[in-house]
């Protein structure tokens, strides 16, 4: 049994969840998530609140347990909540905008780069250099965040790119030519 997986998930006020057999359905105000659950793995909802646990004695669902716990528990603040990333673009002539269910940025290349915003995903811009990423799922909010930086990642020596907010660096110093 995992510590994570004993853990109860409160369920807040105005939040339904429906448990089926491999998922747990979850519809808050703002809007529905449907978790699948590993194999071996289930949930019991008792008063206002969620319980994980294993529907077979094997030492292997250990590791799942934990892990389905925290999807749900997840999901669970993601209709509530909803989750948020923040990202800045950093460099001379570096900028984004959105246009309709595009973002639009120029990142120093030839040509500009154009990105598509997946459904249930809200892109806003502020400044042309501070992007911030936000949803319900917490997977598809990281997974678009982390697609946004990979298309001009911060190089190490002028650190232009685009970054999480708050990301450290390691900056490399640059040659030191024989004079």
């Amino acid at each position: 049994m995992s510590r994570i997986g004993k853990k109860p998930i409160a369920i807040p006020k105005g939040v339904k969840v429906d448990v089926q057999p491999g998922a747990v359905e979850i519809q808050g105000p703002k809007g529905k998530l449907r978790q699948l659950l590993p194999a071996g793995i289930g949930f019991d909802v008792a008063g206002s609140e969620l319980h994980a646990r294993t529907l077979r004695e094997d030492p292997d669902l250990g590791k799942f347990h934990g892990l389905a716990r925290s999807l749900v528990a997840n999901a669970v603040r993601g209709v509530t909540e909803g989750f948020r990333k923040d990202l800045d673009i950093v460099g001379v002539g570096y900028r984004a905008e959105v246009k309709g269910k595009q973002v639009v940025f120029a990142l120093g290349y030839s040509h500009p780069v154009v990105f598509d915003i997946p459904a249930g995903i809200d892109i806003a811009i502020d400044k042309q250099t501070h992007i911030t990423v936000t949803g319900i799922d917490r997977q598809a909010v990281g997974q678009v965040a982390a697609n946004i930086r990979r298309l001009r990642k911060p190089d190490p020596y002028k650190q232009k790119g685009v970054r999480y907010t708050g990301e450290v660096l390691k900056k490399k110093a640059g040659k030191t030519g024989a004079k």
